[in-house]
């Protein structure tokens, strides 16, 4: 009896092995988990790298301006291919080379909500609204701000013909994302910075 009890425990099969750990994944960047959802949805991919940014409007710091105003630099809306026009200066809308650098903040729009009637007309406005700023660059009133606004209100944005650079603004610093940290230390260090020196010479002028 005690043999027989051995030797069925002896042809039990062995136990089968602890499943391998799962190798850690690094969470994604912003951009990278943008990239997925545009290949998800059949459309063209956003490229950081090639500076491609489909449905996009993309904002770069302004050496200097940017440093005091942090909110404030360069803008530019992009093509179904993520191409940048941007007015760059007087009578030039720039394309493919958005100026002042490679862009380091993006908002993603959405196609779908484009209420311009015609085939393709988000490509239709950006194109129209390019060919429309031909014309004298005026930091105030008329920048690179409104002719991406031109092009939003051309296409009906959202249903909307509102559009202006206070709200591209605003809007660009609630829903924008920095392509990267470095965008992000870019565009804040210098400012920051700034603030420490003016922050030092007061206190040290004021207690003397």
């Amino acid at each position: 009896m005690a043999e027989a009890e051995g030797s069925s425990l002896l042809l039990l099969p062995p136990p089968p092995p602890p499943p391998p750990r799962m190798a850690e994944v690094e969470a994604p960047t912003a951009a990278e988990t943008d990239m997925k959802q545009y290949h998800g949805s059949g459309g063209v991919a956003m490229d950081v790298e090639r500076s491609r940014f489909p449905y996009c409007v993309v904002w770069t710091p302004i050496p200097v301006l940017t440093w005091f105003f942090p909110i404030i630099g360069h803008m530019g809306i992009c093509t179904s291919t993520g191409v940048i026009r941007d007015f760059a200066g007087p009578y030039f809308v720039s394309e493919d080379n958005m100026a002042f650098g490679k862009p380091a903040k993006y908002w993603k729009l959405d196609p779908a909500q484009v209420y311009a009637s015609g085939p393709n007309a988000w490509d239709t406005a950006v194109h129209d609204a390019s060919e429309e700023y031909h014309r004298m660059h005026n930091l105030c009133c008329d920048n690179c701000h409104s002719h991406v606004a031109l092009a939003l209100n051309l296409m009906r944005y959202n249903n909307s013909t509102n559009w202006n650079m206070v709200t591209l603004c605003f809007f660009c610093l609630l829903y924008g994302k920095y392509v990267s940290v470095g965008a992000f230390v870019k565009t804040w260090l210098p400012f920051i910075l700034l603030l420490g020196i003016i922050l030092t010479v007061s206190l040290v002028f004021n207690l003397r």
